[in-house]
């Protein structure tokens, strides 16, 4: 699974910071969402939804970050938003913000986007002025895991999307992520810098994620390859799991973007291959050497001798 670790350094360099293992590394049954004793540290909340109506699919993105170093308290969002018809939206809010109430255990509300309730319970994001809310219904938990004080737990849940004038049914992947002695909003962490993927799927009423990502720093807590998948409601394994790229763009720099995907792995009803092909990506950040997209993907499941169609996000760092 995946926890979205640093989110992206929007005034900068964007970071995203990957996921975690299917087993829990403490048997701790402190709760996760509780902050430890430090002057330092990062939390991020980050929804992916995917849904569609009669006039096509939607997939948006938001990531809340938040943090502490010493006695000064920071605060930021990342968002995008996809129209299967129209494109890629203009949408407000893509910056730091002040965190005036010194909050971590909760999202700190901007003039951007307000929050009522908690992930485990459901919860509205309202964000006016891009005449869009999000209702999600009580996360399920699908992975969590600790490490030397760290915790991340990612779940799913059903969603409603209002944009504008439309109101899209669709999915919520969640990340919870938690860090002490560690505040990307504040320090910059070169050994950060490495390939990740992260895949954000919806396929009918049901989820799939996984990612790839390099970061020694991280695996411990995240894993190199990891993800979750979730059929009728219930949470499916994914051993053996593989990715590999099919196919490759030029990027403006010295690397190339992935524009293809053969993933496969083994769940409770066999071997799985998933197929996926890049709809349309848009470029976050380039630093020659490097850089950080997010992208649109399209493409079909094939598990349990059924083959589903599959559509969502996919986070990109080269």
């Amino acid at each position: 699974m995946r926890a979205f670790l640093c989110g992206l350094f929007w005034l900068g360099f964007s970071f995203v910071f990957p996921p975690l293992s299917t087993q829990s590394a403490s048997p701790s049954d402190r709760p996760l969402d509780q902050l430890p004793d430090s002057t330092l540290v990062y939390v991020s909340d980050y929804f992916s939804f995917v849904g569609q109506d009669s006039q096509g699919r939607v997939a948006f993105a938001l990531d809340n970050n938040r943090g502490r170093d010493g006695e000064a308290y920071q605060a930021q969002h990342f968002l995008v938003l996809h129209d299967e018809t129209t494109g890629w939206a203009r949408l407000d809010g893509n910056n730091g913000y002040e965190n005036v109430g010194k909050e971590l255990k909760t999202i700190p509300g901007s003039p951007f986007f307000q929050f009522q309730g908690t992930p485990r319970t459901g919860m509205t994001i309202v964000g006016e002025s891009n005449r869009l809310m999000l209702k999600i219904e009580p996360i399920e938990p699908r992975t969590k895991r600790r490490h030397d004080g760290a915790a991340v737990w990612m779940g799913s849940a059903p969603a409603v999307l209002t944009w504008r004038d439309r109101v899209i049914p669709g999915r919520v992947i969640y990340e919870y992520f938690m860090m002490p002695e560690f505040n990307r909003l504040t320090h910059a962490y070169w050994d950060l810098l490495t390939e990740y993927q992260g895949f954000y799927l919806k396929t009918g009423t049901d989820d799939v994620y996984l990612h790839r990502q390099h970061s020694e720093r991280l695996v411990p807590l995240m894993g190199i390859l990891d993800g979750f998948a979730v059929f009728n409601g219930a949470t499916d394994s994914m051993k053996d799991l593989t990715v590999t790229v099919l196919d490759h763009e030029q990027a403006r720099g010295l690397y190339r973007w992935p524009t293809a995907w053969r993933i496969t792995w083994t769940g409770s009803q066999g071997p799985a291959v998933l197929i996926l092909k890049r709809v349309t990506r848009t470029g976050i950040w380039n630093w020659a050497i490097g850089g950080f997209s997010m992208v649109v993907v399209d493409g079909e499941l094939e598990y349990g001798a059924k083959k589903r169609p599959v559509y969502g996000l996919v986070e990109v760092i080269m």
